[in-house]
């Protein structure tokens, strides 16, 4: 997955440089303490992912939910996932992701109204009915995740799997706001972000589509690559997720409340696989149907590739119109 020619819009260049200039405070007592910063980095940097996680993983991509149990009111319509399967969400390929860590928005964030006109979209989530909307059965549209990978050539698997995971997401804003013909507002804007690190150095993106009538791509832009071992920088990261959720999250969540109250009732979306020519789907596997099992699928632990130069094109997913009750007209009664 690569940058689009066409890059992103004006605002989403502005956004980035926001989101890095600003410095929130960050917590002092812990592994990163300058007086323990370089202990810290030596334990790990032969050990294991799990090893890395327990460490350092959270001082790096804080959690969203740790922040509002802390007193961050404005994240208590946010929730996390730690290493589960996006078993909900409707797949574009037969490898399911299974982000290390994620961040989307819970059920009690969207009111009665705006989640009755979400519904026929999600159908029976308990049952394992999969949607646009939704990463796990508690998890409704992502917007963030971490993987964390060892070695220079995990590296790279760990970015492929971000591209993955934050394809699927920006998939779901992209066709919220086609189906109230709003499209042009996403278009070539941030909708997601992602980290991938190792035990020591950083990667973050901004993933984005491309849209041109009914074709969709999607890429992603290089926001941060660094080594966070450098005790001037091991904050650099921290700083912006905190950043994106103080500042980006808000107004992304009310775009996304505005696009949903102009849904009309009974919006059935489909969403056909990646086609075998576009690269997300190479990279990621044999494709799979929108009503493939999950419970049969492998997830991302299981099989990966290298590849991170490609971008996720599909053609067209679309939705239908609502159906028409007995005796209504094209117009209506």
């Amino acid at each position: 997955m690569r940058k689009s020619p066409l890059g992103l819009a004006s605002a989403s260049q502005a956004l980035c440089r926001s989101l890095l200039e600003n410095k929130p405070l960050v917590p002092s007592d812990t592994l990163f303490r300058d007086d323990i910063f370089e202990t810290t980095c030596q334990k790990i940097e032969d050990k294991n992912e799990a090893r890395i996680i327990q460490d350092i993983s959270r001082l790096i991509v804080p959690s969203a939910e740790s922040h509002a149990t802390f007193g961050a009111k404005h994240l208590d319509i946010l929730i996390e996932s730690v290493n589960e399967g996006w078993n909900n969400s409707i797949p574009l390929t037969s490898t399911r992701p299974q982000p290390d860590y994620s961040v989307g928005f819970r059920r009690d964030a969207f009111t009665d109204d705006k989640f009755a006109k979400l519904s026929p979209c999600i159908g029976n989530f308990l049952a394992g009915d999969q949607s646009l909307f939704m990463a796990t059965y508690y998890m409704y549209i992502p917007f963030l995740t971490c993987e964390v990978r060892c070695g220079a050539a995990a590296f790279d698997i760990a970015d492929q799997q971000n591209a993955h995971s934050m394809t699927l997401a920006v998939r779901g804003i992209v066709e919220l706001f086609r189906a109230v013909k709003r499209e042009d507002e996403v278009n070539r804007k941030i909708l997601a972000f992602s980290v991938s690190h190792n035990h020591e150095s950083v990667r973050t993106y901004g993933h984005y589509p491309v849209i041109s009538g009914k074709n969709i791509e999607y890429h992603r832009h290089p926001i941060q690559n660094y080594l966070f071992a450098d005790s001037e920088n091991k904050w650099i990261a921290y700083r912006f997720t905190k950043n994106v959720y103080d500042k980006w999250m808000p107004a992304h969540f009310d775009n996304i409340c505005s696009a949903t109250d102009q849904l009309p009732p009974d919006l059935n979306f489909d969403a056909p696989p990646l086609s075998k020519a576009t690269g997300l789907s190479q990279d990621l596997g044999n494709l799979a149907q929108p009503d493939a099992n999950y419970a049969s699928m492998p997830d991302e632990r299981g099989s990966q590739s290298s590849n991170s130069e490609q971008q996720a094109v599909i053609p067209d997913t679309s939705f239908r119109e609502p159906k028409r009750r007995k005796g209504e007209g094209p117009e209506g009664p």
